[in-house]
């Protein structure tokens, strides 16, 4: 994933915000360049299919037909992904009832 860079452009598209909508042109929805969903969603599928890699490796390998180390390596990266999402997970959920639990 290239983070750094899309944390750049999500800067500049937020720092061209000021002015482009000020002058009547670009409006948030249709921004150029990649948006957070597509950041999101592709972040999801690259989750999705390392934990898959792990489960396969770890497959090939009570069947014989995968070397100890990358089968280790594997599973190793899908567990590593799967507490990330969880972290995220939960920072959502905590933002979500820190905003739940706002006055109106």
């Amino acid at each position: 994933m290239a983070i750094p860079a899309a944390a750049a452009a999500a800067y500049r598209a937020a720092a061209q915000m000021g002015t482009t909508a000020a002058a009547g042109g670009i409006t948030p929805a249709n921004l150029p360049g990649p948006n957070f969903h597509d950041f999101l969603s592709d972040a999801v599928k690259d989750s999705i299919n390392t934990i898959r890699q792990g489960e396969q490796a770890a497959t090939a390998q009570v069947q014989g037909k995968a070397n100890l180390v990358d089968v280790v390596n594997s599973v190793n990266a899908a567990e590593i992904t799967l507490d990330t999402v969880v972290a995220v997970r939960d920072k959502v959920v905590q933002a979500y009832q820190s905003i739940m639990n706002m006055p109106i």
